[in-house]
């Protein structure tokens, strides 16, 4: 058998690790900021409404999700294009 035309590096780039994407981090800060509100009512601090806090967090979320998009199609736009679809 020969493997020599077995290409070694099928479905990979080699422009480095891929970055982070805008829907991951928009939903870790989710997270983070609903458990940080949880520790803060718990402890007695401040007295939360759950619906004014889920309308924050949703339009917090929202936005970080349009401005996160407009800047990674940005940054898409400014690289040289490839010819690939």
């Amino acid at each position: 058998m020969d493997s020599s035309n077995i290409p070694t590096t099928a479905g990979q780039d080699s422009q480095g690790p891929a970055p982070a994407r805008v829907g991951t981090v928009v939903w870790g800060l989710i997270v983070l900021a609903l458990a940080a509100l949880i520790i803060v009512a718990q402890l007695g601090i401040v007295t939360l409404n759950g619906t004014y806090v889920l309308i924050g967090l949703m339009i917090g979320a929202g936005v970080a999700l349009v401005v996160g998009g407009l800047l990674s199609a940005r940054k898409r736009d400014n690289e040289p294009t490839t010819g690939k679809s």
